[in-house]
């Protein structure tokens, strides 16, 4: 996997990937930022979610459950002190579905945690707290 990430100017910055996709991020005000784009801890925050999300889309339709969406809510903490990394995440799944089963989203859940999503693996072996819960919210 390749990426490229080139100054466009102050502390902006254009990130390229290797599948043809770009990004623009940007620092906060304080730093000469104008606000043009996510900042780049979010953007790991955001990777964490989506790569959860798939795992989990993914799992409850192998396991035929009658799912219509999934929504994945991130807090995190970061430390006080340069760098501030991450210290605390926590995912908060919201499934929507009709007659998914609560077993089923707990075990996609627990799979996409401990075996699956390389982003939170890799963020936990690198010392963050991640912590997941979830609800089922039945479609009309």
């Amino acid at each position: 996997m390749q990426t490229s990430v080139h100054w466009l100017e102050n502390v902006a910055f254009e990130a390229k990937s290797e599948s043809g996709h770009q990004i623009v991020m940007d620092g906060a005000e304080a730093y000469g930022g104008e606000n043009r784009g996510p900042r780049p801890m979010e953007l790991i925050l955001m990777g964490l979610g989506g790569c959860a999300s798939f795992d989990i889309v993914t799992i409850l339709k192998k396991s035929r459950q009658d799912v219509t969406g999934v929504i994945c809510q991130l807090k995190a903490d970061r430390a006080d002190s340069i760098p501030a990394v991450f210290t605390k995440i926590h995912l908060h799944f919201v499934v929507t579905g009709k007659a998914v089963k609560e077993k089923q989203v707990a075990k996609a859940v627990e799979l996409s945690a401990e075996k699956y999503c390389s982003a939170s693996k890799m963020l936990s072996d690198g010392g963050v707290e991640i912590t997941h819960d979830f609800e089922i919210i039945e479609a009309e």
